[in-house]
């Protein structure tokens, strides 16, 4: 060996403690930031699930007081198996309540990011899904 491959070779020291000190805080607040993403992005699925079964449910109703606790008691269940969601609340919106009409029904959750410890995303993060769906125009429909 050369002396000046040995003398590189001490100059090196310390070099890896120095690396895993400056890159550990940015790995793990690229993991935190991962995490938070997908805490929105699987609590955006859900939302979007439950509106979709809510407007289906709410489409075979025979009255607009009967849709909205229809689609509310069909979105609950999928709304509850997100862990992040907070305060979900469902509309059915669609007035008249006639064949043939368009009914919408919007799914509203907050998912909380406070636990991540990251100053941008601490707090909640509204999440809304709308699911449009038209009834049956050849049924009928009670007042």
């Amino acid at each position: 060996m050369s002396p000046d491959s040995d003398g590189d070779r001490r100059n090196e020291r310390g070099s890896l403690a120095v690396e895993l000190v400056l890159l550990t805080p940015v790995l793990v607040l690229f993991v935190v930031i991962v995490v938070a993403l997908g805490r929105f992005e699987l609590g955006r699925e859900e939302v979007a699930a439950a509106a979709a079964a809510g407007a289906a449910a709410a489409a075979v109703a025979p009255s607009a007081g009967q849709a909205a606790a229809a689609a509310t008691a069909a979105a609950s269940p999928a709304l509850s198996a997100v862990h992040s969601c907070l305060d979900p609340s469902v509309a059915v919106a669609g007035a008249p309540f006639r064949a043939g009409a368009d009914l919408r029904v919007t799914v509203t959750c907050y998912v909380d990011d406070s636990d991540l410890g990251i100053p941008g995303l601490a707090g909640r993060t509204t999440v809304v899904a709308v699911q449009q769906v038209p009834l049956d125009p050849y049924r009928v429909v009670s007042p």
